[in-house]
């Protein structure tokens, strides 16, 4: 996660200017943003107030509350299967704080890691320009940075969303990546520290509901909304202040996807797991899917 050369950036900035017709084709949009949310669960949703954004997003996109998390239900081993399209077994990712495999990945790239949805992007769409933001340090030992063009982990406090996510908008508004991922801890925290469900859990949400609007500003301020995917989810649920066990509300996070070529108001019906996600993305971009993916893309979400 090191900063990257000046020469690289000089390479990075060139290739914007290349036809995305050249390296887009199949693609369902020219650009995906990902709006991750650690600890997000879609047990008593309904009952958030103050969340605009998100609320017009399923109504005017497609979206399940029903996508079930991998086990145990912890934050690194979710993260792992939500960008690698693997269930646990597979990525060997098995703890909360897992910086490597416990267990030798079933499958690996070039770089011996187990295949990211960055790093397929990047060995089939390599002009794709991308980047990935976030405020805990974990997400870095899950997404292969190596494939990532810019990389950011903007330490803090995980009370502020706004900090975390600034570096993402800011790269949105510049750089105009095909695949960006902006993930912000501040929920999870909440959860951790006044319980899911609370009101400061709520009241979380609803900044993060804020930040989701500024992310999509961005988009708009650079010209390329018009010809963008939105997707906003989540790792795991809670129960109390924490989570990692096999109840529903610890497993089940929504999926919310809007933007081009997505149905508007589509409740989806197909069941969904964490590593339908990373499949799903890669659906998006017209990429094949690795053989150690077990990953299926939910097409039914698509026009």
């Amino acid at each position: 996660m090191k900063q990257q050369s000046a020469s690289n950036w000089l390479i990075w900035v060139l290739m914007m200017f290349i036809p995305m017709s050249t390296m887009g084709k199949g693609w369902k949009a020219k650009h995906v943003v990902m709006i991750g949310i650690d600890g997000w669960a879609s047990h008593d949703f309904d009952k958030a107030p103050d969340v605009p954004n998100i609320r017009w997003m399923i109504e005017n996109g497609s979206s399940t509350f029903s996508k079930r998390a991998v086990l145990p239900s912890a934050s690194a081993i979710n993260w792992a299967s939500l960008f690698m399209g693997g269930c646990t077994e597979m990525t060997g990712y098995t703890k909360w704080n897992s910086k490597t495999p416990e267990i030798p990945s079933f499958g690996t790239n070039s770089r011996g890691i187990f295949p990211t949805i960055y790093s397929v992007i990047r060995e089939q769409c390599p002009k794709a320009v991308t980047g990935l933001t976030f405020d805990w340090d974990g997400i870095g030992f899950v997404t292969d940075t190596a494939a990532i063009n810019f990389v950011k982990y903007e330490r803090g406090e995980q009370d502020e969303p706004e900090v975390a996510a600034r570096p993402g908008i800011e790269y949105l508004k510049q750089a105009k990546p095909a695949f960006m991922t902006i993930y912000v801890g501040g929920l999870d925290a909440a959860g951790h520290g006044k319980g899911w469900y609370s009101n400061e859990y709520y009241s979380m949400l609803s900044r993060i509901d804020k930040v989701i609007g500024d992310i999509v500003q961005a988009t708009k301020d650079s010209g390329i909304y018009e010809d963008c995917i939105f997707i906003v989810t989540s790792d795991h649920g809670g129960i109390g202040t924490g989570h990692g066990g096999i109840t529903l509300e610890e497993l089940e996070t929504p999926f919310v996807v809007y933007g081009k070529n997505i149905r508007k108001g589509y409740r989806m019906k197909e069941g969904m797991m964490q590593f339908d996600t990373a499949a799903t993305i890669a659906e998006m971009f017209g990429l094949k899917r690795p053989t150690c993916w077990r990953g299926v893309p939910m097409k039914e979400i698509f026009k």
